[in-house]
């Protein structure tokens, strides 16, 4: 294979690998009630003060609609609970319970070992290239339309 062939090897194999092996590692015993998708639903809301729909649909890149399946079954499961704004009534707000917050510090586990991994691997001055390379990446899934 040429570099080119290699390069296109490894980035259709690993995305696909990190979603298995995020699903295998994030879905434990305690949270075997939840996707992988409702696993990054939960990172999307986040800890604190909570966000509204709009905005953690914004943050996931779908509409409130399709978000809103997922959203009853996480307060159903009682990952997260909804909470109308004292200051405006038609604005609710979404935030995690104590079993919310341990998935998503379960989740964040996951990554920080992931990139750990990957930033014991290089030297100090391979940094700034990986970076580049990652942002150049991360551009041109922001920016692809079909």
């Amino acid at each position: 294979m040429n570099t080119y062939e290699t390069i296109n090897d490894i980035l259709v194999h690993l995305f696909n690998e990190i979603w298995e092996l995020e699903e295998k590692a994030i879905i434990s015993e305690e949270f075997k009630d939840i996707t992988n998708n409702d696993m990054h639903i939960i990172e999307a809301i986040g800890l604190g003060a909570g966000d509204t729909m709009s905005s953690i649909a914004k943050k996931l890149n779908v509409t409130a609609g399709t978000l809103t399946t997922s959203m009853n079954r996480l307060v159903r499961q009682n990952y997260a609970i909804r909470q109308r704004s004292t200051e405006d009534r038609r604005v609710v707000m979404i935030t995690l319970t104590e079993k919310g917050e341990r998935a998503y510090r379960h989740h964040a586990k996951f990554h920080e070992q992931m990139t750990d991994a990957v930033i014991q691997s290089l030297e100090s001055e391979e940094l700034p290239v990986l970076l580049k390379t990652l942002n150049g990446l991360a551009k041109f899934f922001r920016n692809y339309n079909d």
